[in-house]
C-alpha cells in the first residue's frame, strides 16, 4: 500500500537579493553550504512515511545562482508515500499513485506553487522499469489545500498509473491452479474400486490447492474485500473438492448396488424349486467335470436344483434342473435395466467427464472476459 520512487527535485524562483554583475552573464553554481544561508521554499511532500537527502559522498544538493537574481535549487530525494490501492482486481488490477507537494509555513498568499511546463516538468529515464509493474503513464495536477487552523496551500501532484505484470502470476498462481483441477479429473477414469488410488489422488490436490492459496494471501496485504485471485483460486479448490466428493457418491453407490445384487441372488436361491415337475419350459442338463465357457453363460435366467445322485457310478456328475419363464424373466430384467441407469456408478463418472471439464471451461471464459 506504499511506493517508492527516487526523483531529483527542482525548485525554480527569482530573489532579486541574490542578483550580481556579470559582463559574461554566466551563472554561479553553490553547493548545500549556502542553502542555509538564503531562502529557499519549504516544500514537504504529504502523505509520506519515509523520506531523506542523499549524502554520499556529500548532501546531494545544487544550488545555481544567475545574474539577474533567478534561481535553480535541485536536491535528489528518495520519497515512500502511501498509495491506497484498490486489490479488488489484483492480479489483473492498475494502480493510479499520487506524490503531493506541498509547503509547510506560507499560505497561497505568500507562496504560489506550480509546475513550470506542464507534464513536460516530468521526465523519466527510458531505461526505468519494474519487476512487477509497467508505467502507463505520469501527469501533473494542482490544487488548493485547505486547512482549518491554518488556511489554503498550493499542492501540486504527480499521478502515474501502474499496470502489473500478469506473466508472474500465470506461471506462479493461475497454472499450477489450472493443474491441479485438471489433475482432479484423472480420478474419473480410475477403476472405481481402487479406493487407495483414487482417495490419496482427491487429498494430494485439495492440499495442494490449499498451500497455493495460502502462499497468494501471504504475501498481500489483509485486506476485507474479496480479490479476482481469490475468486479463481477458490472456484478452483471447489472443483477439486467436488472431484472428491464424487468419489464418495460413486463408492457410496457401488457398496449400496452391490448389497442389493447380493440380496438378490441369496433371494433368488431360496426361492428355487427341488424338482421340476409340472413346470412349462423345463429343460434338464447334465454337466460333465469339463464344460466350456458358453455353456455355463448360457445358463443365466435358470433355476438351479439340488444335486440328485441316480447311480454310484455317477456320482461326479451334477444335474441341474433349467427352468425358464420368459415373461417373469423379461419383467425383472427390465427393472434391473432401470435400476443400473439411475444408479449406475459407471454413468456417475462418465458424466463427470464431461461436466466438470465443461463446467471449468466455462468458469475461465466467464473469468477472463470479465477482468481482462
Amino acid at each position: 500500500m506504499d511506493f517508492t520512487m527516487t526523483l531529483y527535485l527542482r525548485h525554480y524562483w527569482k530573489d532579486e537579493r541574490l542578483s550580481f554583475p556579470s559582463s559574461t552573464n554566466k551563472s554561479m553554481t553553490f553547493d548545500g553550504r549556502l542553502v542555509k544561508k538564503i531562502w529557499v521554499p519549504d516544500v514537504f511532500f504529504v502523505h509520506s512515511k519515509r523520506s531523506f537527502i542523499h549524502d554520499t559522498t556529500t548532501d546531494n544538493i545544487m544550488l545555481r545562482v544567475f545574474p539577474d537574481g533567478h534561481v535553480l535549487y535541485s536536491l535528489r530525494v528518495t520519497v515512500t508515500a502511501a498509495c491506497n490501492m484498490d486489490f479488488s482486481r489484483f492480479p489483473l488490477d492498475s494502480q493510479t499513485c499520487t506524490l503531493e507537494l506541498e509547503s509547510y509555513a506560507y499560505t497561497d498568499e505568500d507562496l504560489m506553487l506550480y509546475w513550470k511546463s506542464g507534464d513536460e516538468s516530468l521526465s523519466t529515464d527510458d531505461r526505468i522499469s519494474l519487476s512487477q509493474f509497467l508505467i502507463q503513464k505520469f501527469h501533473t495536477t494542482s490544487r488548493l489545500a485547505f486547512y482549518s487552523s491554518t488556511g489554503w496551500y498550493n499542492r501540486l501532484y504527480i499521478n502515474f498509473t501502474l499496470r502489473r505484470h500478469i506473466f508472474f502470476f500465470l506461471l506462479q498462481t493461475y497454472f499450477p491452479a489450472t493443474l491441479m483441477v485438471m489433475l482432479s479429473w484423472v480420478s474419473f477414469w480410475i477403476d472405481r474400486r481402487a479406493v487407495p488410488a483414487r482417495v490419496s489422488l482427491g487429498i494430494t490436490t485439495v492440499l495442494t490447492m490449499s498451500t497455493i492459496i495460502t502462499g497468494v494471501n501471504a504475501s498481500m496485504p489483509r485486506v476485507s474485500y474479496i480479490k479476482a485471485v481469490d475468486i479463481y483460486l477458490w472456484v478452483s479448490f471447489v472443483f477439486v473438492f467436488l472431484s472428491v466428493l464424487e468419489y464418495a457418491a460413486v463408492n457410496y453407490l457401488t457398496t449400496v448396488k452391490d448389497g442389493k445384487d447380493r440380496k438378490l441372488r441369496e433371494k433368488a436361491r431360496e426361492q428355487s424349486l427341488p424338482c421340476t415337475c409340472g413346470m412349462s419350459h423345463t429343460r434338464t442338463m447334465m454337466l460333465d467335470g469339463t464344460y466350456s465357457e458358453a455353456d455355463t453363460n448360457s445358463l443365466a435366467g435358470y433355476t438351479q436344483a439340488p444335486m440328485v445322485p441316480e447311480e454310484p457310478e455317477k456320482q461326479e456328475r451334477m444335474v441341474v434342473h433349467l427352468s425358464l419363464d420368459s415373461e417373469s424373466t423379461g419383467t425383472k430384467k427390465k427393472g434391473l435395466r432401470g435400476f443400473s441407469i439411475i444408479h449406475s456408478t459407471h454413468a456417475i463418472d462418465t458424466y463427470s467427464r464431461m461436466i466438470f471439464p465443461g463446467a471449468y471451461i466455462i468458469f475461465n471464459l466467464i473469468y477472463w472476459s470479465v477482468y481482462c
